[in-house]
């Protein structure tokens, strides 16, 4: 018998993975290396076998850098996804390992979680000792730092099972780490398995959010809590019920905005945007009610963590959890403000920028209802945008968040807005419609721009010089002797410090020198730094003279370098 030729399956094979699909997930992996040297560094000295741990995922980088390109099979490729989060997840925790003192915010949380512990109160608490010995100060425009509790409780009461730790602020930044991780793996898990890379390179590549983890910032807690809430955020309430999902969805939002502050400005976009969709599927009364539902659950969560606090010291605990809003902080970070810490020489109209910020706030919640089919899909960054006008801008209020942008984009895309209601000008038809849509958004947005070149512009009311500088040795100064003279019509209080990059240096204490300075009046003042002594950074270095005050809020600043070096006396 002569065989006859091979039949072949009627069974197609599976189809490869795609291509972008492979790129993503090596650019995870990629994304692991940064900041992962430093570490090994560190641990290499110190302790060895986190050192070992290290080094075995740089051998998983590696191994799944090749298998990202030569699998054949999508299933094959999600398991490389997935060695990827392991590998993140394990770098992680060992950076953790090797650093998880924390910083300000970590050392507030962990002793709230202590006071909570002994049964005393948390909020309107100073507690100076934590700070100082590199532990950085907020300082305010009224001359002194915030040195109280300044956040909801919800940190505090996760960390309170963890102060066997240690001291320090160990505790708050296994708390800030462990969320993050279950955070990243809460979204891993409910991307679409050719994403899944993408929130292991959102979450734990880039070194940024661990980093922000090992600090110990309640915000992480907060992130880890708003990701169930985005995902899918769209489908909340179809058919007029919540479910389960719903339902979950509803209590993590109200859990998150009793971890920190930021959820309270993305809320308002989200109770926004279901209303708008749902509305288009089924009307607005039962959009109302479902909206109605989802924010009385979500209040129910946050009222459950607070209300031992309201109960037990309500005005403290109001009065702290808005802290960060009426603290009256100095101007710090990367946005407008910017003009006015380093462009110029201050200005007598600070208050302008945080009215910049609400109205940006607003304007921008209000066109999001508008036009919401074109907005909808940057409901998790729009609110962010604020921040860039407001007096306290610091990167941290935009990239803390951004796995929700992520979250947003992949599961919530412009298809699902197709359908929203969102409201029409009827005044006019046709072409003057687009017109009207035209000039609302500019009515919306211009006040903003408009409030922060107020502050921008405005001019420092205090014209300093230094008339005379005492130096312990030719590095360092220990009193300075000033000249002030009050050029506006108020008379102000004016605060003292010497900056020599961003950021502000403590206070420095006023030794003679009137309280207040009289409108068009002249004084002398003699200031002396807080620790004794300043230390004079090397030539070339910009030295700043500041003086703030807060009523009104006013930043004046002269160059003063070359005033401030001489020869030893």
């Amino acid at each position: 018998m002569v065989p006859g030729p091979r039949t072949r399956s009627a069974v197609a094979p599976p189809a490869p993975p795609a291509q972008w699909h492979r790129v993503l997930t090596l650019l995870a992996d990629i994304g692991l290396l940064i900041g992962t040297r430093a570490v090994w560094t560190s641990a290499a000295g110190h302790r060895p076998a986190v050192a070992a741990v290290i080094s075995l995922c740089y051998a998983s980088i590696l191994a799944c850098g090749v298998l990202a390109l030569v699998v054949r099979r999508a299933r094959s490729l999600a398991r490389v996804d997935g060695c990827v989060l392991v590998t993140g997840v394990t770098l992680t925790l060992c950076a953790w390992i090797m650093l998880h003192n924390g910083s300000d915010e970590a050392l507030l949380t962990t002793q709230a979680a202590r006071e909570l512990a002994a049964g005393h109160p948390v909020y309107g608490q100073p507690w100076p000792w934590l700070f100082g010995h590199g532990v950085a100060l907020t300082p305010t425009v009224t001359g002194g730092y915030d040195l109280t509790y300044g956040y909801p409780p919800l940190a505090p009461l996760l960390a309170v099972p963890l102060l066997w730790l240690g001291h320090g602020g160990t505790p708050a930044t296994a708390v800030s780490t462990g969320a993050l991780i279950a955070g990243t793996v809460a979204l891993w898990r409910m991307l679409p398995a050719p994403w899944r890379s993408a929130a292991t390179l959102v979450c734990l590549g880039f070194g940024m959010l661990p980093s922000y983890g090992r600090l110990g910032y309640p915000a992480i807690v907060a992130l880890a809590l708003l990701v169930p809430v985005v995902v899918r955020w769209t489908r909340t309430g179809v058919g007029g019920r919540l479910g389960t999902a719903g339902w979950a969805r509803a209590a993590c939002l109200g859990l998150a905005c009793a971890a920190q502050q930021l959820p309270w400005f993305l809320a308002p976009f989200l109770l926004a945007g279901i209303y708008a969709v749902r509305r288009g599927e089924l009307g607005g009364r039962a959009a109302a009610l479902v909206v109605a539902r989802f924010a009385g659950v979500a209040a129910v969560g946050w009222l459950l963590v607070n209300a031992n606090f309201v109960m037990s010291e309500p005005g403290r605990w109001l009065t702290g959890i808005a802290l960060p809003l009426t603290q009256g902080a100095v101007l710090h970070g990367q946005g407008v403000v910017g003009v006015s810490l380093y462009l110029t020489d201050g200005s007598d109209r600070i208050d302008w920028y945080s009215r910049a910020s609400l109205l940006l706030f607003a304007g921008l919640l209000a066109l999001f209802v508008l036009f919401v089919r074109r907005l909808g899909p940057a409901a998790t960054v729009l609110p962010w945008c604020a921040f860039y006008l407001a007096t306290r801008s610091q990167d941290g209020y935009y990239l803390l968040m951004t796995p929700l942008w992520l979250a947003a984009a992949v599961t919530a895309p412009a298809s699902s807005f197709a359908g929203a209601w969102q409201p029409r000008p009827g005044l006019w038809p046709g072409p003057r419609r687009r017109a009207a849509r035209i000039a609302a958004t500019v009515l919306l947005l211009v006040p903003a721009p408009a409030a922060a070149a107020l502050a921008a512009t405005g001019t420092p009311p205090l014209r300093m010089r230094v008339t005379a500088a005492r130096h312990l040795t030719a590095a360092t100064v220990s009193r300075l002797a000033l000249q002030v003279t009050n050029t506006g019509d108020a008379a102000l209080s004016p605060h003292f410090t010497l900056t020599t990059g961003q950021g502000m240096d403590p206070y420095w204490r006023v030794v003679r020198g009137p309280r207040t300075l009289p409108a068009h009046g002249t004084a002398r003042y003699e200031l002396r730094p807080p620790a004794g002594r300043f230390t004079l950074p090397r030539p070339g270095i910009r030295i700043r003279l500041r003086a703030f005050t807060a009523s009104p809020q006013t930043l004046s600043s002269t160059d003063v370098q070359e005033a401030v070096r001489g020869k030893a006396d």
